[in-house]
């Protein structure tokens, strides 16, 4: 049996990809043989982590952009082809989750914030990369989304919209750029990551889940991978939970 997930001669490009779960992402497709593009809002951090990939035998592109701003969308899509001539995949991560006190207090400022980065920004992505896969002969899309979608609480109640947003484009897109192009999302529960410091060793203590615990960023990967892989050949338009059998 060959190996499904080999991502040999692949380019992968992955937004937030310095830190949590896109830093697990972007390690995990460099063992399995894809060259990458990272993208996060500091140029620093991007170059630290191709660094990493680098010294796994991979190519790697670093690039600074603010994915709730359009216009630097462009230059990243264009930054990517031009390096590496093709993008297999693409694995929308970024996201903000900042927590609002009231919807009454929430300034216009922080929601079209919110939406920019967790809605605006992977659409936008999706479909500038998106349109190239179509006239390339196909691709994978990955959204990055979250249980809270399905499970909003007040206090993340935009962030819940917006990754509830991107689930629906999930499907659409699916739809729109199929059937050569698969989109699909990764519906996480609570992740032990830097953006969770505050909670997770709680969340993670008295978590009733089916699996007792929150998840791990490299507990992502294998599910990533299969996306991305030929192994999910009649898989489109779907959206994986992935939260241990949360409640």
């Amino acid at each position: 049996m060959g190996n499904y997930f080999d991502m040999t001669g692949k380019v992968v490009l992955i937004t937030g990809g310095t830190r949590g779960i896109g830093h697990a992402l972007a390690k995990g497709f460099a063992e399995q043989g894809a060259d990458l593009v990272i993208a996060s809002r500091k140029l620093a951090a991007c170059e630290a982590t191709c660094a990493e990939l680098r010294a796994l035998g991979r190519r790697a592109l670093p690039w600074e952009a603010h994915v709730g701003r359009w216009q630097a969308l462009d230059a990243l899509v264009d930054a990517a082809y031009r390096e590496f001539g093709q993008v297999d995949v693409l694995i929308n991560n970024a996201g903000m989750s900042p927590v609002v006190e009231s919807s009454l207090d929430t300034t216009e400022e922080l929601m079209d914030k919110i939406l920019g980065v967790n809605l605006k920004g992977p659409f936008r992505l999706s479909a500038l990369v998106g349109d190239r896969m179509k006239r390339a002969g196909g691709g994978s899309i990955i959204n990055i989304t979250s249980t809270a979608a399905m499970r909003p609480l007040p206090e993340f109640g935009p962030y819940a919209a917006a990754k509830a947003g991107l689930n629906v484009l999930t499907r659409a897109h699916a739809h729109e750029f199929g059937p050569s192009v698969r989109v699909n999302a990764i519906m996480c529960g609570p992740f032990w990551t830097d953006a969770t410091r505050s909670w997770r060793e709680e969340a993670d203590r008295t978590s009733d889940a089916a699996a007792r615990r929150i998840g791990r960023p490299e507990e992502a990967l294998t599910t990533a991978l299969y996306l991305a892989s030929a192994a999910s050949s009649f898989t489109t338009g779907a959206v994986i939970e992935l939260s241990g059998g949360i409640r």
